[in-house]
């Protein structure tokens, strides 16, 4: 009798309707929600610049675009990633109607998707200081 060969376990854990822990933990109606998210604060950024700039505050106060520049990129890496990082830090998922969580009990899967919120987290304030720093080249 031959043993077939062992597969790799993968790095996350398919439960249920789609959640993969630490890979994907909304569906389509969250991920509109969090793609809003990211037009909001992409909207917020440039009436904030705009503003800044039309009313003359120095150049350094350009860098509170930072703020809104994380929410944005925020919301969109989570759309693109499937991935909330709130949900993940709580420890639920939803793939039905908004609001709808459903507790992760595997501690295991908890753990990898509170690494990717903290990823997410990172990302998306870098990805507002750099957008905040880039407006410091703009001209007055």
């Amino acid at each position: 009798m031959t043993e077939s060969p062992s597969t790799p376990a993968a790095p996350w854990t398919l439960v249920g309707e789609g959640y993969r822990s630490g890979a994907c933990n909304i569906g389509p109606a969250e991920i509109a929600r969090r793609r809003q998210a990211g037009h909001v604060g992409v909207g917020a950024s440039v009436a904030l610049l705009v503003g800044l700039m039309a009313v003359g505050a120095p150049r350094a106060s350009r860098l509170l675009i930072a703020l809104p520049a994380a929410v944005a990129a925020s919301g969109y890496l989570q759309a693109r990633l499937r991935f909330c990082a709130g949900f993940g830090s709580r420890g639920v998922y939803n793939f039905g109607e908004v609001g709808q969580t459903v507790a992760v009990e595997d501690t295991e899967s908890l753990e990898r998707d509170r690494a990717r919120s903290r990823q997410i987290g990172l990302a998306s304030g870098a990805i507002g200081l750099a957008v905040g720093v880039a407006t410091l080249g703009l001209p007055r």
